[in-house]
């Protein structure tokens, strides 16, 4: 039975696979670039400095408060609305001053009738930890994952996964860096978990390629993994659409607290749409995976034959 009596579309993703790769490259080449060269601008948590929370009575002017900061020589000010147009969020770079005077020299500064809620400081020394910590985090889940895969399917397609992910992850600081936009606590999580969403979709591909090889008698590789990635769109297309469509409301309406980590997702749920069906499909054909590679051996054979 063909694809299309089944009403599941015929897109040769596997023969475009070269101009998706010469895309992939130059978006890596890019990324990387610009973490080497730009960096990624961290935030507070990383960085070290002092976090200030006001409450308003009335409307805040952000523009004003920042002007003000700007006139008392507070450089590396960050003011944002913290929930509401009341409510004012102020973060500022390292200061020689003990952060209870700072506090104290900014309520002075930006006049009376404001309620002091919150004001931490992050020391130099934490912010490197947390920095350290988070790269930690990152590599062990891909040893994790690449260790998971490699028991569930086959080394091919642990590395296929991986080369997905590390593509993902890559592309998404690149988009950070080039761009500029605050690096914190939240878009690192943000981005452990654009490496679960991708995996999982990439999981799900490889279902399919390897009941695909199984079920048929074709033996060459590339349109068994065409076919499987036809079989898989709809659902590839519809779980990201609909998880699109709830982070586009958490970027537009969830207030600036919460910009960079819906922002980080964005980006990379639609990198790891494009990667589970290009990047890894293409990473196990360049590594040569075959119908035989896929056929249980002899012992895993009895084994399956002696079951009640």
């Amino acid at each position: 039975m063909s694809l299309r009596s089944l009403n599941i579309p015929v897109i040769d993703f596997v023969g475009k696979r070269k101009f998706a790769m010469i895309f992939s490259a130059v978006l890596l080449v890019l990324s990387i670039a610009s973490i080497s060269f730009q960096g990624l601008k961290f935030g507070i948590d990383f960085t070290g400095g002092t976090l200030i929370e006001l409450g308003y009575e009335k409307t805040a002017d952000l523009e004003d408060i920042r002007l003000k900061l700007s006139e008392g020589d507070f450089k590396g000010t960050n003011v944002q609305y913290f929930g509401s147009d009341t409510e004012v969020l102020i973060q500022l770079e390292p200061q020689e001053v003990s952060s209870a005077k700072l506090s104290s020299s900014i309520i002075r500064m930006l006049g009376d009738g404001i309620d002091v809620r919150r004001v931490e400081f992050v020391g130099p020394k934490v912010g490197e930890e947390l920095t350290n910590d988070g790269g930690l985090a990152m590599l062990y889940a891909l040893i994790g994952i690449l260790i998971y895969v490699a028991f569930r399917f086959e080394y091919r397609f642990a590395l296929g996964s991986i080369a997905a992910l590390v593509h993902d992850v890559i592309i998404t600081l690149g988009i950070f860096s080039i761009l500029q936009i605050e690096f914190d606590l939240t878009v690192l999580a943000a981005i452990l978990a654009v490496i679960g969403y991708s995996l999982n979709d990439t999981i799900v591909v490889f279902d399919r390629i390897r009941e695909n090889f199984l079920s048929t008698r074709q033996v060459e590789a590339e349109p068994i993994i065409n076919e499987a990635l036809n079989q898989t769109l709809s659902r590839t297309l519809m779980t990201s659409l609909t998880t699109l469509l709830v982070l586009l409301a958490l970027f537009y309406l969830g207030g600036e607290v919460i910009h960079s980590f819906a922002g980080a997702l964005l980006i990379g749920v639609i990198i790891g749409t494009y990667s589970s069906i290009y990047v890894a499909s293409s990473m196990i054909l360049a590594l040569g995976i075959s119908k035989e590679d896929m056929l249980p051996s002899e012992k895993e054979k009895k084994e399956i034959d002696a079951r009640p």
